[in-house]
């Protein structure tokens, strides 16, 4: 059975939503009020729809509830994606992600029952930011307010060492919990592995434990 999922919105973020779903083999309805944009993506995803979603009527009309999960992708409105976000609760769809414009859109999200919640805008800039301050960062990953997992590439500072030399999780209170190295990924590594320049670390902590972390040992 294919994934099912509906993406409302489709500006930039609901738009690469729909064709990495539709990439991933997954059935995806795409809406959103503007015609052109549906017309865009009629040849890409499954089925695409112009409607109101903040139209009850229109939702049930649709037969979204059926749908395990939903993406509300609503750029700029943010009363419409507030809206849209309690018709799909009280239809009572599964599972409802959204993306958030400010932290005041989210508590209110939040509030009227959205799953997820994402800042795909906020993230980007997390990420940017990291990568612009170290070379050595290759990814992060915001997993709550102070929780994050990052990919960083093994500097002269860390390479040579093994795990127990370190003594990253006492010094640091941060976890490595995998390294890649080459094509492997090396999951709850040994302590007594040594990492080489080139391996990737997924490190996993606190926000001001990864900083302080990257402030000593990444430049």
């Amino acid at each position: 059975m294919k994934k099912e999922f509906v993406v409302i919105g489709l500006g930039r973020f609901g738009g690469s939503i729909v064709r990495e779903l539709i990439e991933q083999d997954a059935d995806v309805m795409a809406i959103d009020k503007d015609s052109e944009r549906v017309d865009e993506y009629a040849s890409i995803a499954t089925q695409a729809v112009v409607a109101d979603t903040t139209d009850e009527a229109v939702l049930k009309s649709l037969g979204i509830r059926n749908f395990e999960h939903v993406i509300v992708a609503i750029g700029e409105n943010i009363q419409a994606s507030i809206l849209t976000t309690l018709m799909l609760k009280e239809i009572g769809v599964k599972k409802i992600t959204v993306k958030a414009q400010n932290d005041y859109h989210a508590k209110v999200l939040n509030k009227i029952g959205a799953d997820k919640v994402v800042h795909p805008e906020r993230d980007m800039g997390i990420r940017i930011a990291h990568n612009i301050l170290s070379n050595n960062v290759l990814d992060y990953l915001e997993l709550s307010d102070e929780h994050s997992i990052m990919e960083i590439k093994a500097n002269h500072k860390l390479a040579g060492y093994t795990l127990i030399g370190l003594d990253i999780r006492a010094r640091y209170g941060i976890n490595i919990v995998a390294i890649k190295r080459g094509d492997d990924i090396i999951v709850s590594p040994q302590a007594d592995m040594e990492i080489e320049q080139e391996d990737i670390l997924i490190i996993i902590g606190s926000d001001a434990d990864i900083n302080r972390f990257e402030k000593k040992m990444m430049n």
